[in-house]
């Protein structure tokens, strides 16, 4: 679908950017290459009229995001938590995109409910109420089940929204690839990248199976964290377009008044938050990536409840231990040891200068921790540090942009509740603990067994391996110079030896 009819959606975002007075605040968040500016003006201004007006009250990128749908709103919700990219003055315009949309008739959201779960709603649901939050993808409705009384919330996707989102994303596949072409600068920024990750995490949130399986295992991995709730999946009442979980009642964590009026600490839920996460991403490899304000409560009684779980994040147990030690080195403000650890993960190629990439750490880190608590930014800390290591050749870690973005996040909602908290004060314990358990002796001699049960099952396959390999000897010595074949026998009979020793402690360890 990509291609030339996609140039008329590109030119009304552009009129409407241009209409709503956002056209220049946009350009400037992105520091837009010259050529760029003059192109985008180009488009939209003679189609100004053309543009869609979007309502006043609204900031300018917010209300022209607002007025072009969903997808721009969801795309707009993905870059106000990145302010690294876009700017603190656009980030924060874009928070009011996070829950201040129009929700869709009551009556419509029960006829989808019907046609998911193939009976109607007032059959299943009793005290169906309106729309009590409504998003870009979705709105959640509170119900009671019928059969149990169980109070319930009801998340049902908007009709009609898979179609219209994926003929927004090819516009911006088409104005990605028009910003390549017309600012190679622009390229660092990788726009065709950024919509790529923005349609994975689009799609993904379109089917609820999804975020019903997601927001399973993540309340089995977090079951026993004090202080931390996530609701049960109704999955008989779940579809892909209906998604129906236990209600949570409390307030939202935005509201500082009415946590304060309960008599909670906010010191304490903000460290929380982000020990939380850290926790999460560190001992599960499993976490929310999507913890902004609007999808976290807190009840009346402290604890903290997380919803909805469209994206989520999953890095792999060798990166956890690559990133809790450059998070490690940094609060020991042991430079020549993060450089080390980038070096060794392969993150910086091998024939860059180690001490040059540890001296442009220190130039990182030293402001950093300079600074008063209320200023220490662990987000800031990882901008300036992509940053450097890309300077350095450092390749984009897709896996590690997301645990930045939600850092970024996690740290902004922690500074909500508490704007003097210390990010590293409260990063310490959990990031030492982690390290305690899974660098060190202890690790190794975890890792060895998991390697040696692995060689273990080849114990089966052992015979017939060591025949062929004996085989393919004696067929090519005829062939081989001499020095070859003791070569290749001392790697058979350490094959021998190493399945065998493998076999043997495998079922000891």
């Amino acid at each position: 679908m990509r291609g030339p009819h996609n140039i008329w959606r590109l030119i009304r975002t552009l009129a409407t950017l241009e209409r709503t007075g956002a056209i220049g605040v946009v350009l400037e968040a992105f520091r837009a290459p010259a050529n760029i500016r003059f192109a985008a003006r180009v488009l939209g201004w003679p189609f100004k009229p053309l543009g869609l007006r979007g309502d006043p009250a609204l900031p300018p990128a917010t209300r022209a995001l607002t007025a072009l749908g969903p997808a721009y709103i969801k795309f707009g919700q993905i870059l106000s938590t990145r302010p690294d990219i876009v700017g603190d003055e656009l980030a924060e315009q874009l928070k009011d995109l996070q829950d201040r949309l129009p929700p869709f008739p009551t009556a419509i959201a029960k006829k989808m409910v019907e046609a998911e779960l193939e009976c109607p709603a007032d059959d299943l649901f009793t005290d169906f109420s309106d729309a009590v939050a409504a998003a870009s993808i979705a709105q959640v409705h509170r119900a009671t089940v019928l059969e149990t009384g169980q109070d319930v919330a009801v998340k049902v996707l908007r009709p009609g929204i898979e179609k219209a989102f994926r003929k927004d994303i090819d516009a911006f596949y088409l104005a990605a690839q028009t910003i390549e072409i017309l600012a190679p600068s622009a390229r660092r920024l990788r726009p065709m990248d950024v919509i790529r990750h923005f349609e994975g995490v689009v799609l993904g949130e379109l089917d609820f199976r999804l975020e019903s399986s997601a927001a399973a295992e993540f309340a089995a991995n977090t079951e026993k964290d004090q202080g931390f709730k996530v609701p049960t999946v109704l999955w008989h009442l779940s579809g892909r377009s209906v998604m129906t979980l236990g209600w949570a009642e409390g307030f939202p964590l935005k509201d500082n008044d009415a946590i304060d009026a309960a008599g909670l600490d906010r010191k304490v839920l903000g460290a929380r938050v982000l020990q939380l996460f850290l926790n999460h991403a560190l001992r599960d490899g499993y976490f929310h990536a999507d913890m902004h304000q609007g999808n976290l409560k807190v009840s009346s009684d402290g604890n903290i409840i997380a919803y909805d779980f469209g994206i989520m994040g999953r890095i792999d147990e060798y990166t956890r231990r690559v990133y809790a030690e450059i998070l490690f080195g940094f609060i020991r403000k042991d430079y020549r040891r993060v450089a080390e650890v980038h070096f060794e993960a392969g993150y910086v190629p091998a024939d860059r200068d180690i001490d040059e990439f540890a001296r442009a750490l220190r130039a990182v880190g030293e402001p950093i921790f300079g600074m008063e608590a209320s200023r220490i930014s662990m987000a800031r800390l990882l901008s300036y540090l992509f940053e450097v290591t890309e300077r350095f050749g450092m390749e984009t870690r897709t896996e590690l942009i997301l645990l930045q973005r939600t850092m970024v996040v996690v740290e902004g909602v922690a500074r909500g509740l508490d704007p003097h908290i210390n990010i590293w004060e409260v990063a310490k314990p959990i990031v030492e603990s982690y390290i305690s358990k899974n660098i060190g002796p202890r690790a190794l001699a975890r890792d060895l067994g998991r390697t040696l049960r692995v060689l273990s099952r080849f114990g089966p396959r052992l015979p017939r391996l060591v025949e062929t390999a004996l085989i393919s000897q004696s067929e090519s010595a005829t062939r081989m110079p001499q020095k070859r074949i003791k070569s290749r026998l001392v790697v058979g009979a350490a094959l021998v030896a190493t399945f065998g020793l493998g076999v043997w402690l495998g079922h000891i360890v």
